[in-house]
């Protein structure tokens, strides 16, 4: 399956399985989105992401944490 910024869900799980002990609420947007695009499945453009789309996964994660 490959990951588009837009899934944000997705996004979050794979996030919560490669960084298991990091509190979301304590990443900032850069390093987020870094670690949003070295996910193995992720596969779209950095200039398609904005701080909108990093809020989103955020939330996300903390809602599926």
């Amino acid at each position: 399956m490959t990951l588009k910024w837009t899934d944000t869900l997705d996004i979050a799980e794979a996030l919560i399985e490669a960084h298991p002990d990091q509190d979301p609420t304590q990443i900032n947007f850069v390093d987020l989105m870094q670690w949003v695009m070295a996910l193995p499945e992720f596969e779209d453009d950095p200039n398609r992401c904005g701080e909108r789309i990093l809020e989103a996964i955020q939330q996300t994660w903390i809602d599926e944490r």
